[in-house]
């Protein structure tokens, strides 16, 4: 869904997930390496390695889930799915992003680094 959504251009991203069977895969390997994105992975027992994930998965519940109801699960995914790209991360402010959008946190950050590069 991110290559989708970047236009197939994901190199460099890094896809942190836990150590479920399916992001273990060589399938899944393949495929991290077919995009050029790094996987990290969390270690057996931490807690700490999830807690950004389940952050923003409360935040959504809250502002969004709880507030409403769909009639469908296909209904409620489209619902969730659009709010999280047109909303959450192109206008809703997060403390850890410096006070922007996520969006605008990753656009700010690329030209640092490119301003640095020069």
């Amino acid at each position: 869904m991110a290559a989708v959504t970047r236009g197939g251009d994901v190199a460099g991203v890094i896809f942190h997930s836990d150590r479920g069977s399916e992001y273990c895969s060589a399938d899944f390997a393949r495929a991290c390496a077919r995009w050029k994105v790094r996987q990290s992975m969390g270690r057996v027992g931490s807690c700490f390695d999830n807690a950004v994930a389940e952050a923003t998965f409360s935040t959504i519940k809250v502002e969004y889930i709880h507030r409403r109801q769909f009639r469908t699960r296909t209904e409620a995914r489209l619902k969730i799915a659009t709010w999280i790209t047109d909303f959450y991360n192109h206008r809703r402010r997060h403390s850890v992003c410096d006070g922007l959008s996520p969006i605008n946190y990753e656009q700010s950050t690329a030209r640092a680094l490119e301003a640095q590069a020069a």
